[in-house]
């Protein structure tokens, strides 16, 4: 049996399984000998030898011929004779070590002579092993077999190390392929193929550093949203949303094909893109580009059989060069995108800091307005609703004001158009409601109100939509443990019209509970003329805009009587707003208002000076009153110098 090593036989194994394994490399299995030997006795001798032992032999008479052999067949051992005419066998075998094909395969040198000087300088010439003349058969089968296994193994390890490299070369190529793939997915938005957002702050950066160095390269970004694109979604579904934005893409491109500024488009999600602009000149040029946005994206999109019509509005930014990150400059544009929308819409706005700054103060403001609410920094006010005719105190509207621990008192008309927008308005409101049912409370234990006394709290639309509205305001007014006929809600018509089943659902139950209702503000923006009749509201209050021009515009005074019938009508109570002057009570009276309140009466005050005007004489909470004004009930014993309040202090 062939003696070999175990790492060889793992090796051939392998090699044996590999693509590149072919049936040649099965045959050099056992090996391949080149006999150089000038004797022919000892060729014969050692080819007969050799090839009944299963290795395939090539034999020389010399030294040249037996490089060229060696270099055609590659035997896995030579046998090489050192006494030969012509080129001895230490220059043949220095020789074969200085061609790199050759230089790896093991030579013995089968020599008379025995010298150890022979076969140190055999072995420096970088022979592999040594056998002395005459051989013994089995020393040379063993030394032939011992050096062929070597080198067969190595061999394999050769080709095996080949054929990793050549596996790992494809592996490195593959995961590259892999990660060039993945770095696309990464940087393409999926729906609409342009790219996204990373991509796009990849190139800005590009472009800002560039122009940090070339500060003439100037660049702009334009950001658009496109305008009710929810109401898409709302009322046609995801899928025509999505060809909507698909078809918003296609346009922004063509626009592309058209302006060379243009560098790089992206959807930064949902309905919002950006365009990067680079070789501009002046602003005139992204100012060209924006108003081609506008009218591309205004032309109608057809979709799911129908045409459909958007808009978009649009921020955009010069590149100024005190920009340090792209995140700031985008930051910019979007501020500006929604400045330009909360205008009028379909329009663009340049960035000004003053926007930032803005933007700044309504974080603060929102960040302020939540640790209010936890510190209770919330106070309600109250302002007197009086009988104009008999000008007595017959209710209260709660106004809430924000004690602001380092800006003082905080007026509403600074925070809660801020709160609506944000939500916030929905846990204020309740706050709200809370305190002035604890007041209520408080005022009916202490005898302090008579029976019929109100007190007037707003409630938002946000508020009146909330699916659990009913239960929450029971709950506020059992835990408070007041008469619920002392409770009016005061609603806005831009709430009563947005939802209207719903709503009316609601104001329906709020009656049920004796609970009246108001609608504040009437008229003003919105007109529940059409349905009002069928609502359960209990009084309508005419706005302060339309009292004051009472007094500005002899025209003007038919709009107040015009509500006043309205609510006669209907069998509802007049509540006017901003009564600010004699002549202004004295009109009302004639018109026929029941109630009214005003700084002609009292501005809004705290609740331990608002419940003490009860018990004060009009004459000390009125300005101008007399004593023939308090005995006959009307207006004429007014004096004449009644001065003109300034609303602006509210």
């Amino acid at each position: 049996m062939r003696e070999t090593t175990i790492a060889s036989f793992v090796e051939l194994d392998i090699l044996a399984k590999s693509p590149a394994y072919t049936d040649k490399t099965y045959k050099e299995k056992k090996g391949c000998v080149l006999v150089v030997d000038d004797t022919p006795t000892n060729r014969v001798i050692l080819l007969k030898l050799l090839s009944q032992n299963g290795y395939e032999v090539y034999e020389a008479a010399e030294g040249s011929t037996a490089i060229e052999l060696a270099k055609a067949h590659l035997p896995t051992v030579i046998l090489l004779d050192i006494i030969m005419p012509g080129m001895d066998g230490y220059e043949v075998c220095a020789r074969l070590r200085s061609e790199p094909i050759t230089a790896t395969i093991p030579i013995i040198f089968l020599s008379a002579l025995d010298a150890p000087f022979d076969k140190v300088q055999a072995f420096q010439q970088g022979a592999a092993d040594y056998v002395t003349k005459p051989f013994q058969s089995e020393e040379v089968l063993a030394r032939v077999r011992h050096q062929s296994n070597l080198q067969l193994a190595h061999r394999a390890q050769q080709q095996l190390n080949a054929e990793l490299e050549s596996r790992v070369k494809e592996r490195t190529y593959l995961l590259e392929l892999a990660h060039s793939q993945l770095l696309e997915i990464a940087l393409t938005d999926r729906l609409t193929r342009l790219p996204n957002r990373l991509a796009f702050v990849k190139q800005l950066s590009k472009v800002m550093a560039q122009a940090q160095i070339c500060p003439d390269d100037h660049f702009a970004v334009i950001f658009l949203d496109c305008d009710r694109f929810k109401r898409i979604n709302d009322s046609l579904g995801h899928r025509v949303g999505d060809q909507l934005l698909k078809g918003v893409a296609r346009r922004l491109s063509k626009t592309q094909l058209s302006h060379g500024a243009i560098h790089t488009i992206a959807r930064f999600g949902g309905d919002e893109f950006a365009l990067l602009l680079t070789q501009i000149s002046d602003r005139a040029s992204v100012v060209a580009v924006a108003d081609e946005i506008l009218n591309v994206l205004g032309e109608p999109f057809v979709l799911a059989g129908r045409e459909i019509f958007i808009s978009a509005s649009i921020g955009l930014v010069w590149g100024n060069l005190d920009y340090i990150a792209a995140e700031h400059l985008l930051r910019d544009a979007d501020v500006a995108m929604y400045r330009a929308k909360a205008s009028s819409r379909n329009q663009y706005l340049w960035f000004e800091p003053a926007m930032h700054n803005r933007a700044v103060h309504l974080l603060q403001l929102e960040t302020d307005l939540r640790s209010a609410l936890e510190n209770q920094e919330f106070e309600l006010y109250y302002q007197p609703i009086v009988d104009l005719y008999r000008l007595q105190i017959v209710g209260f509207e709660a106004l809430v004001r924000w004690q602001h621990p380092t800006r003082g008192l905080i007026y509403p008309n600074d925070f809660i158009g801020f709160a609506e927008d944000t939500g916030f308005i929905i846990p204020l409101g309740e706050k709200v409601l809370k305190m002035a049912c604890k007041h209520l409370a408080e005022w009916e234990r202490a005898g302090l109100i008579d029976a019929d006394l109100f007190v007037s709290v707003n409630i938002a639309a946000q508020q009146l939509l909330q699916p659990n509205v009913l239960q929450r305001v029971q709950e506020i007014i059992t835990t408070a443990g007041i008469s619920t006929h002392r409770l009016h809600l005061e609603l806005t018509e831009r709430s009563i019209i947005s939802n209207h089943t719903f709503v009316d659902q609601v104001l329906r139950a709020f009656q049920q509970q004796n609970i009246r209702l108001s609608i504040d503000d009437f008229g003003t923006g919105y007109s529940a003329l059409s349905y009002l009749h069928t609502l359960p509201v209990d009084c309508l209050k005419v706005d302060r805009s339309f009292v004051h021009l009472m007094t500005e515009k002899s025209d003007s005074l038919s709009i107040v009587p015009l509500i006043i019938n309205i609510a006669k009508t209907m069998n509802m109570q007049v509540i006017a707003e901003g009564i600010e002057n004699i002549t202004q009570l004295k009109q009302l009276q004639q018109l026929g208002c029941e109630y009214g309140q005003g700084y002609l009466f009292q501005k809004a005050l705290p609740p331990q000076q608002a419940i003490a005007l009860l018990n004060r004489p009009p004459n000390e909470w009125i300005k101008g009153w007399t004593a023939d004004s308090y005995q006959t009930g009307y207006t004429e014993g007014w004096s004449d110098d009644t001065e003109w309040v300034d609303a602006a202090t509210a």
